[in-house]
């Protein structure tokens, strides 16, 4: 009994120095909101305060524009990975981008809800704060599933839809990032909350591309640093724990306006089977593969992929 006792105290003070080790390593405190804004805001960043939260958006271009380009990125991204995008599509056009609530300079939402409706409803008070009455509505990932819920929810306020790799249907994943296996973790998710390997950050990016040696470490790090935004661990967290919709999509087939779906061939996360999911129940679309591509079509191949936006936006229907 003496020994097994002994032996149970071993392997237990060997599992905390484990933990210590790890967290000594690995653990990083969360960046002061302050001290990001000198690397990620920029002289046409601006915040608007929006049901409690301070939110990061850039509105450019020709400010007659009455109805804008609004892009909504994706899961622990930010709108800068629209930055390539916007520089292209604000020398004639008014372009509109914001940071998700949970996700980069914006922080969390004030109550840790992260459901779609939560999320379509910010869009509108957003949109509202900004008179905007129209738009032409672009989201990648997460923001496509946003974007697609609120022209449902609001079709007036959409003349055009664009989805980059939406969310919505039910996936067969063919690989996941690894941060997210661990959001969707018990006790591992909470260890993510404070412990975030660059390594981690690296590898999760890595596997929504297809080409990794567009993965820079310029990239990473702002992937990496704006994690660490104070509330934005956990709101990742969060948001992955909550459950999934599996009923909303039944009514995409109820969206007129015109759509334009881009999609990577090579998308792991949202396999390219879906984009024929929407190609088959939206009544007005236009689909658009783009080969040796993943699941961030706008950051990973830019040039491509916004040559068939700008046709889109020339067409009147």
């Amino acid at each position: 009994m003496k020994y097994i006792t002994k032996s149970l105290k071993i392997i237990l003070t060997l599992t905390l120095l484990v933990i210590i080790g790890v967290m000594l390593f690995f653990g990083h405190r969360d960046i002061p909101l302050n001290e990001l804004k000198k690397t990620y805001a920029n002289t046409t960043s601006s915040f608007i305060s929006i049901n409690g939260m301070d939110v990061h958006f850039r509105d450019e271009g020709d400010q007659t524009d009455t109805i804008p380009i609004v892009l909504i990125h994706g899961t622990g991204a930010s709108l800068h990975t629209f930055d390539a995008w916007s520089d292209s599509l604000k020398k004639s056009n008014r372009v509109i981008r914001m940071d998700l609530p949970a996700y980069g300079l914006t922080g969390p939402f004030p109550d840790s809800n992260y459901s779609m409706a939560h999320y379509t409803t910010f869009i509108k008070d957003f949109l509202t704060a900004l008179n905007i009455k129209q738009c032409v509505l672009a989201g990648n990932s997460l923001g496509g599933q946003i974007a697609w819920n609120f022209t449902l929810a609001q079709p007036n306020m959409v003349k055009k839809l664009v989805l980059i790799d939406a969310a919505g249907y039910p996936i067969i994943s063919k690989s996941v990032p690894i941060a997210f296996k661990i959001a969707q973790t018990p006790v591992l998710n909470k260890l993510l909350t404070f412990i975030t390997p660059r390594s981690l950050v690296r590898s999760s990016v890595e596997n929504v591309y297809f080409d990794t040696s567009k993965v820079t470490d310029t990239l990473i790090e702002r992937y990496f640093e704006l994690t660490l935004r104070e509330g934005n661990r956990k709101a990742f967290v969060d948001r992955l724990k909550m459950p999934k919709d599996t009923i909303t999509y039944n009514n995409i087939k109820h969206i007129q306006q015109p759509t334009l779906i881009i999609w990577g061939a090579q998308d792991l996360l949202i396999p390219v089977e879906n984009a024929y999911k929407f190609q088959e129940d939206l009544p007005n679309n236009t689909l658009i593969i783009l080969e040796g591509t993943g699941h961030t079509p706008m950051e990973e191949s830019p040039r491509e992929s916004l040559e068939p936006v700008f046709n889109f936006l020339k067409t009147s229907q």
